[in-house]
């Protein structure tokens, strides 16, 4: 049985020592920040440079400060230099900063404490773009998505763990020398496991580093907006940011304000949040066939939108005073904004996970680094955003929380929406897998023939209406399908096909043939996949027919490699002929089996109609 692709990444040098690395990286951050601010709270007066409130206030903005300083500059290091080698650099620098900070503990010294706050911030505006610049690097294409999801859960665990272990460690005896220590051993064993990290040479080695922020800047967010695909992932990943932020600000004041909960109940929301995204993200890998599927994004999105309205609209209109954490978990009530909020964290980890594995596969290898860079620089821009809606809507307007929560709903639908209108063709095909996977018992076989580049020409036997639609979900690259023209131009359908690449072609129309066949030429001479089904029309016996001649023309005008595949199972399905007409009657069939193969490419001056029909039956056999 095949190993699970994330539990084998676990086991693979080229990946666990990094994840480690990482996982304790946010975990640092987390329990340094939160010990201090806990810390801060509870001071005795007068232990405070100035107020508890201007402190907190500070400290948020000096851990965020940096990463609008230093993004720039540290995407261009990732670039030009070896990136494991800077990891280690990166991590020495937060051991320094973690013992510091230990002193600063023990010796309750709150200005040292605020300013390695800054340093912290700075570590971790340097650690990110190399951070995710090297997954692509020791990763394969088919595990990116695999290693985000890994990432991602790891995060928001350690971000969760890191948060948990705050508290404790806040309102434990002795409590500033075990932060102390905390910090510091957490450092020490994401450096030790920084020294395993695989060899990532250089990408940009000739690129020229100087001090210049404001330019770099600039330059750094010019590349982000050069590819409009680049650009669009960015600021869906930040627009995620910035509703996490906004959530994870609030809980506090909404666990008490409208649910009557206390500071036990808003770890518990905070761990449901957690782990939903880290379920999420795990789930996408699973949904998505690891592959980098962007119709899942969408999805995800309305999710958001969904579970977060059924969140409030789940709150119960009177509540009792819960006197410990077990009444309030228990409470029967409660559960549905329990669940909405874990599906709510869900569906985060669905949008977010394809979005990065998108963003590092996209990206010019000699700019990765400095595309990351650039996300991190606007992932800021949009917490700072967060913010400040959260101070004009709860202060200036004086709404409640729960307002604001439905008013991000409404925000979040609008983007659903929009990205809908963008990827379209990617929604539909997943929806597609997603329908065809559970209407029947999909196999597939030998699908890595299909290739990862380049123009290729699929020929396949049409046994029914859904034969497009399986072929489509199951391809990792969009195809580009050859139709009949009374079909393909549908009043309903004209559009969407049109916008799906889709081919028209009437054989009784010379016109039309001519049209169709440049415009197969050209799609093939674009690296395009186009499919076909040489026999015309579907089976009326379930029988492979004779193979058409506009094959032959077609490798004539453009020799590409030719992939047969076979769809088999489909014969008597309520979309084939096996009743004399389709989708005649009523379905009798459930759940059957179904398997879809591909063979070697054939070269194109060996691909004749005649050869290419034999391979085709050889691949569907007798399985009808």
């Amino acid at each position: 049985m095949p190993e699970h692709p994330q539990a084998s990444l676990l086991t693979k040098k080229r990946f666990l020592p990094y994840f480690v690395t990482q996982f304790f990286g946010a975990f640092n951050d987390n329990i340094f920040k939160n010990i201090l601010l806990l810390f801060v709270a509870f001071a005795a007066v007068g232990s405070l440079p100035f107020s508890s409130n201007l402190f907190i206030n500070l400290a948020a903005g000096l851990f965020i400060l940096p990463f609008f300083l230093f993004s720039a500059s540290a995407g261009v290091l990732a670039d030009k230099y070896e990136k494991s080698q800077l990891i280690r650099i990166i991590k020495q620098f937060e051991i320094g900063i973690m013992c510091l900070g230990a002193v600063g503990f023990i010796t309750e010294s709150y200005t040292i404490l605020l300013i390695l706050l800054f340093l912290m911030g700075t570590q971790s505006a340097f650690f990110g773009p190399v951070k995710y610049a090297l997954l692509p690097q020791h990763l394969k294409s088919e595990e990116l998505v695999s290693g985000n999801a890994l990432v991602e859960t790891g995060t928001f665990l350690a971000i969760l763990l890191g948060t948990l272990a705050a508290g404790v460690i806040a309102s434990a005896d002795h409590a500033k020398y075990i932060a102390a220590l905390c910090v510091v051993v957490s450092a020490i064993i994401g450096y030790c496991a920084s020294r395993s990290i695989p060899s990532a040479p250089a990408t940009a080695p000739e690129l020229e580093f100087r001090w210049q922020p404001i330019k770099q800047t600039k330059s750094t967010l010019a590349i982000a907006k050069s590819d409009r695909v680049i650009f669009i992932s960015i600021m869906a990943i930040s627009w995620f940011w910035f509703l996490g932020a906004t959530y994870l600000t609030q809980f506090p004041n909404f666990t008490k304000l409208h649910l009557n909960g206390q500071e036990s109940a808003v770890s518990f929301l905070l761990a449901l949040f957690s782990v939903g995204i880290a379920i999420g993200s795990l789930a996408c890998d699973k949904l998505s066939n690891h592959r980098i599927e962007m119709g899942i994004v969408p999805l995800g999105s309305l999710g958001i939108t969904i579970f977060g309205y059924l969140m409030i609209s789940s709150i119960p209109e009177s509540l009792p005073l819960f006197t410990s954490f077990l009444e309030f978990v228990s409470y029967q009530p409660l559960w549905p904004v329990f669940i909405c909020l874990l599906l709510l964290g869900a569906s985060g980890g669905i949008f977010i996970v394809p979005l990065y594995a998108l963003l590092q596969q996209t990206a010019k290898p000699k700019q990765r680094a400095q595309v990351i860079a650039a996300l991190n620089i606007y992932n800021s821009l949009f917490m700072v955003g967060s913010a400040i809606l959260g101070i004009v809507f709860l202060s200036v307007l004086e709404l409640s929380i729960p307002q604001l929560f439905t008013m991000l709903a409404i925000m979040n639908f609008i983007i659903a929406i929009y990205l809908c209108i963008q990827v379209p063709i990617f929604v539909v095909r997943f929806l597609v897998w997603i329908l065809t996977h559970t209407m029947y018992r999909v196999q597939h076989k030998n699908l890595h023939h299909l290739p990862k580049e380049g123009g290729a020409l699929i020929v396949c036997n049409h046994v029914s209406y859904m034969d497009a639609l399986l072929l489509s979900a199951v391809c990792p690259r969009l195809i580009r399908f050859v139709m009949e023209e009374d079909y393909a131009n549908l009043p309903p359908l004209r559009k969407f096909l049109n916008r799906a690449g889709v081919i028209p072609i009437s054989a009784s129309r010379k016109t039309s043939i001519r049209r169709a066949f440049q415009e197969v030429e050209a799609s093939l001479k674009e690296g395009h996949i186009v499919c076909i089904f040489p026999e015309g029309s579907l089976t009326s016996d379930g029988e492979v027919a004779e193979f058409m001649r506009g094959m032959d023309i077609i490798l004539k005008r453009s020799p590409v490699p030719v992939i047969p595949m076979a769809l088999k199972g489909l014969w008597g399905s309520y979309f084939s002929r096996y009743k004399g007409s389709a989708c005649k009657g009523l379905p009798n069939r459930f759940w059957s089996k179904i398997e879809i193969e591909a063979g070697e490419p054939v070269a194109p001056n060996e691909a004749s109609a005649k050869h290419m029909r034999e391979k085709v039956s050889l691949l569907r056999g007798d399985f009808y």
